[in-house]
C-alpha cells in the first residue's frame, strides 16, 4: 500500500514542470548541464541492483563537491520522474513507457559512482569494491552486448526525461500497475471519506 501511495503522489507532483525542481542560477545565463553517457540495456539491470549502495557512498562523501551534488540531485529528480522504477518493466522492457527515463536515472547512478572514484578524499576501498562487483556482474551477464533503442542516448543534468505517458494505454503492464494505484487509493478514500451521521447510524442498526 505504501508503494501504491508513493506512485500516486509522484503522478500528481509530476504534473508540475520539471524546471521547478532545478536549482536556480545565481544570475546571468544558466549553467551548462553535466553530460551523462548512456548505458546499454543489459547494464541497466546491473546498475539498478546497486543504486542504493551508490547513493550511500555518495552520502558518506565529503560535501563541497559541486559535480557530486549536481549528479546526486539529478539522480534524485530523475528517479522520482520515473517513479523509482516501481512500474513493472521500467528497467527490463524496452517497450515500456518508463524505459527511457529509467535509462536516464541509471546512467546518472553510474556517472555518480565513476565521479566518486575520482574524488581524492572519498572512501576508495568501498568504492572500488562496489565497482569490482558491478563489473563482474556485467561481464557475467554480457551486459555490454544487450542493446536497445535508448542505449546510445546521452543525457544531461539540465534535462529531466519524463515517462511517455501517451504510450501507457498501449503497454498492459504499465496500464495495469497505474490502474491498481488509482483503484487502491480510491478504495482507501471511500473508506475514510466523512459520511453523514444518519448513514453511519443506519449501518450500525442493520448490523
Amino acid at each position: 500500500m505504501t508503494r501504491l501511495l508513493a506512485l500516486l503522489a509522484a503522478l500528481i507532483l509530476l504534473a508540475a514542470p520539471a524546471e521547478a525542481h532545478r536549482p536556480a542560477a545565481s544570475g546571468g545565463p544558466p549553467r551548462a548541464g553535466i553530460a551523462i553517457p548512456s548505458l546499454t540495456h543489459g547494464q541497466m539491470a546491473v546498475i539498478a541492483r546497486h543504486v542504493s549502495a551508490i547513493r550511500a557512498l555518495a552520502k558518506n562523501a565529503l560535501a563541497g563537491d559541486m559535480t557530486l551534488w549536481r549528479l546526486e540531485d539529478y539522480l534524485s529528480l530523475q528517479s522520482f520522474a520515473c517513479l523509482w522504477g516501481l512500474v513493472p518493466g521500467s528497467v527490463t522492457d524496452e517497450a515500456s513507457p518508463f524505459n527511457e527515463c529509467a535509462h536516464a536515472y541509471l546512467a546518472a547512478a553510474r556517472a555518480l559512482l565513476l565521479h566518486l572514484r575520482e574524488m581524492p578524499r572519498a572512501d576508495h576501498a568501498a568504492i572500488e569494491a562496489l565497482v569490482r562487483r558491478i563489473e563482474t556482474e556485467m561481464l557475467t551477464n554480457n551486459a555490454s552486448l544487450s542493446l536497445c533503442r535508448f542505449s546510445d542516448e546521452p543525457f544531461n543534468t539540465n534535462e529531466i526525461v519524463a515517462p511517455r505517458w501517451r504510450e501507457i494505454p498501449l503497454h498492459p503492464p504499465s496500464l495495469a500497475a497505474l490502474s491498481a494505484v488509482l483503484l487502491a487509493v480510491g478504495a482507501a478514500g471511500w473508506r475514510f471519506w466523512p459520511r453523514r451521521p444518519e448513514a453511519v447510524q443506519g449501518e450500525r442498526t442493520a448490523a
